[in-house]
């Protein structure tokens, strides 16, 4: 596994934006919490572009990172977003660049394209996260500044709790938003065998998108060895119920075929205030104690 050198006041960092585009104010909002913390911050040529529903064409989005990795002086990269469009372009990324100076990616929802295909191709740790309230900023700035393992309690009111199989399980923690990590079998999805699965999702339809994005994975064979999985948040199913099956329905039935541990309410992923967590190193997932603690993703 690549891990980076951890980030210190003075780096040099990049905000990029491989996906959607973000607003004039997000972007300035992202700039004055990096410089909070010491960096010297610099913004890719097409952060915001305009193509559609994306940050410019794809040519100049993947050109905006590879240059990001390219260049020696930068540390580390932040999406300014996610949105959609990260997928077009991950299998575009500067390998060879990434190994020879490995720096971390920092994003999530449709930045996990950029995750998967680095964890992939590098062994590259990133940080599953974003700088949008001071909570989240916080969590994002720990896991980049300090190399000390992180451990993400269980919300005992989360509604996946109830979804949980007991046990422990050892294994590189992988994945990030279910839809993308679905949609990536078949064209970069990377092998999930002794790994930890963490998987968030938002509400775009129902209780069915869920079951067909965790069918394809099994029925892909993507999930075999897997040693146990983390669940995020899932913001929108709270209240919702399909026919008499809620999201906790579905969890139990498709994740149960799986006879691995599985820990609900991890607080990461879509929503207000999230926390971020490292992808890509070594995790212990612990139902009795309600915990996933997580290796760093810098050295």
């Amino acid at each position: 596994m690549l891990r980076s050198p951890r980030l210190r006041p003075g780096d040099r960092v990049r905000l990029v934006s491989p996906a959607s585009f973000p607003s004039q104010e997000l972007l300035g909002e992202s700039a004055e919490v990096l410089r909070g913390w010491g960096l010297l911050v610099e913004v890719g040529e097409h952060a915001l572009d305009q193509w559609g529903y994306l940050a410019g064409r794809d040519e100049d989005r993947l050109s905006d990172l590879n240059d990001a990795f390219r260049d020696p002086g930068v540390r580390a990269l932040f999406a300014t977003r996610g949105g959609a469009g990260a997928y077009r372009i991950a299998g575009g990324i500067d390998f060879d660049a990434v190994r020879a100076d490995p720096k971390p990616v920092v994003g999530f929802s449709d930045i996990t394209n950029l995750h998967l295909a680095l964890w992939r191709h590098c062994g590259l740790a990133g940080v599953h996260g974003f700088l949008a309230g001071q909570r989240s900023a916080t969590a994002t700035r720990d896991l980049l500044m300090n190399s000390e393992p992180v451990t993400l309690h269980r919300d005992p009111e989360a509604m996946t709790v109830a979804a949980e199989v007991p046990g422990t399980a050892t294994g590189n923690l992988v994945g990030g938003h279910l839809g993308t990590v679905a949609h990536a079998v078949g064209v970069g999805l990377p092998s999930l065998d002794g790994a930890i699965l963490f998987v968030e999702a938002e509400r775009a339809i129902g209780i069915g998108q869920i079951d067909r994005q965790l069918t394809q994975l099994i029925r892909s064979g993507s999930l075999r060895g897997l040693r146990g999985v983390a669940l995020g948040r899932f913001p929108g199913f709270e209240d919702y119920v399909d026919r008499g099956w809620n999201l906790v329905d579905v969890l139990r039935d498709r994740l149960g075929v799986l006879k691995v541990p599985v820990l609900g309410g991890i607080d990461a992923g879509h929503g207000s205030h999230p926390l971020s967590l490292p992808v890509g190193p070594i995790a212990v997932l612990d139902t009795d104690v309600g915990t996933l603690t997580v290796q760093p993703a810098v050295r």
